[in-house]
């Protein structure tokens, strides 16, 4: 564990000694500065998470130190300022410009170790919120969704175009295509990516507590509401709602879902006041709606109110370029989490993926790397690293001319080398016979490309 770094500006080298042994001794990484200019000078090396801080100094002050850390420097610490008695007007000044907290000469050592160390945590605290929100924004980005086929790049179109408004989105497709995923990118990219992302299961909400759980409750409004609740369009005020498997909604709660969305207002269970909220509301679903309709399953007038912006998301089996590729980004994500070498897959794996009939999608296919990667005993994935369903339950195309004795990678190699030369085919067209670039939009290596460039005899 890295330890804390503290860093010590004053001019009285007797203090910048005793406060130096101090923090070294309680496990922090130490500087000392014997002037306001070369405080910052050392800042910038250092990048301290706590800043002990003289209030008077010949030169620039302590004050003027604040003020230049956080214009110039948009320093990420906490500053505490040392003042002498008498000075104490002015370190609550200081305070009011930004400082953590202020401590008076002579120091009692476990105040100022308490008062340091809360420093720490917070600012601590603080990186690892903009790390996770920064990891989050990067995770949930258009670019991070794989894909190169022509149905991808349609729908990476048609995210685009969505993210840039705000109307409502319905996200069709199959279990495991990457709705969610798909529906978090648009919000991540448009206007109100700063402001709430809520997620509602409508399959997993007991039907006496959809209205509770949308909208909220007053206190005593039923047996066990002890408590004011609030619901999930007002957790997501300012941003999105994000209603999964909204075909699972009982007919009543979908009239009530109806009226929100048209007037934005509502009001909690038992209560009578009207809560207004600004939310765009984007649903998934991997059930046929238009169909529902027709069976009277779901209010029609619902779904022409969601159905605004629409998209369906391909299922796996009808893009299988994008294997290839999908295969490398799920390798290079799951090694490092692990602690191993990126591994490679063989060509004989190769050809059972792409043979394969994903009927989870994309999300088999992601579960069926990591669990390659973890039980492989080699830096190369063969098939019996792979869920024994990837061969046994291979969906074989005609074979009546195929001997007996061909193995079931021979027929899946057979039956999947046409694909994979369409898409070799396809990216080197599209990047103008530039193999390197090929190979990068395949997920391959060039080594890897130059191979089936000479066993498909494509020049």
């Amino acid at each position: 564990m890295k330890k804390p770094k503290v860093l010590i500006v004053d001019d009285e080298a007797n203090i910048r000694s005793i406060l130096s042994a101090l923090l070294t001794k309680n496990g922090y990484q130490v500087e000392v500065a014997d002037s306001g200019e070369s405080g910052l000078d050392v800042y910038a090396q250092f990048m301290p998470v706590v800043l002990l801080l003289d209030l008077k100094m010949p030169g620039i002050d302590g004050i003027k130190v604040m003020e230049i850390l956080d214009k110039q420097l948009k320093a990420d610490c906490k500053v505490i300022i040392m003042t002498a008695h008498g000075e104490v007007r002015s370190a609550v000044e200081a305070m009011k410009k930004g400082a953590f907290d202020y401590l008076q000469k002579p120091f009692d050592n476990d105040e100022l170790l308490a008062v340091i160390s809360r420093a720490v945590e917070m600012v601590t605290l603080k990186r690892r919120v903009k790390q996770l929100e920064e990891q989050l924004e990067e995770t949930y980005r258009s670019e991070n969704i794989v894909g190169v086929s022509d149905k991808m790049k349609s729908t990476f179109a048609l995210m685009s175009k969505f993210a840039a408004t705000d109307g409502t989105v319905l996200v069709c497709g199959e279990s495991g295509t990457g709705k969610e995923l798909i529906v978090r990118a648009i919000h991540q990219a448009s206007k109100r990516k700063s402001g709430p992302f809520v997620v509602v299961n409508c399959g997993a909400i007991p039907s006496n507590l959809i209205e509770s759980e949308f909208f909220g409750h007053e206190a005593g409004s039923f047996t066990d509401a002890k408590n004011l609740r609030k619901g999930k369009f007002e957790d997501a005020d300012g941003g999105t709602l994000f209603l999964d498997e909204i075909g699972e909604l009982t007919l009543e709660a979908q009239v009530k879902l109806l009226r929100i969305i048209e007037e934005g207002t509502f009001s909690r269970v038992g209560g009578n006041k009207s809560i207004a909220v600004d939310v765009r509301v984007m649903a998934a679903t991997n059930q046929d709606l238009s169909t529902m309709v027709q069976e009277k399953k779901f209010r029609e007038d619902l779904y022409w109110r969601l159905n605004v912006l629409s998209l369906s998301v391909c299922p796996l089996r009808e893009r299988k370029e994008d294997i290839l590729l999908l295969v490398e980004h799920f390798l290079e994500r799951y090694s490092t989490p692990l602690g191993i070498e990126q591994p490679v897959v063989s060509d004989e794996v190769l050809d059972l993926l792409m043979a394969y009939d994903w009927p989870g999608n994309v999300r088999e296919l992601q579960n069926c790397i990591y669990s390659a990667i973890t039980v492989t005993s080699s830096s190369t994935i063969e098939p019996d690293d792979l869920p024994k369903r990837i061969s046994l339950d291979l969906k074989q195309p005609d074979v009546s001319g195929v001997a007996m004795d061909t193995s079931l990678a021979e027929i899946a190699a057979q039956a999947t080398a046409k694909a994979e030369q369409e898409a070799i085919n396809k990216a080197l067209s599209e990047t103008g016979g530039n193999r390197e670039k090929a190979a990068e939009m395949l997920g391959i290596g060039r080594k890897t490309l130059y191979r089936k460039l000479r066993q498909y005899g494509i020049e």
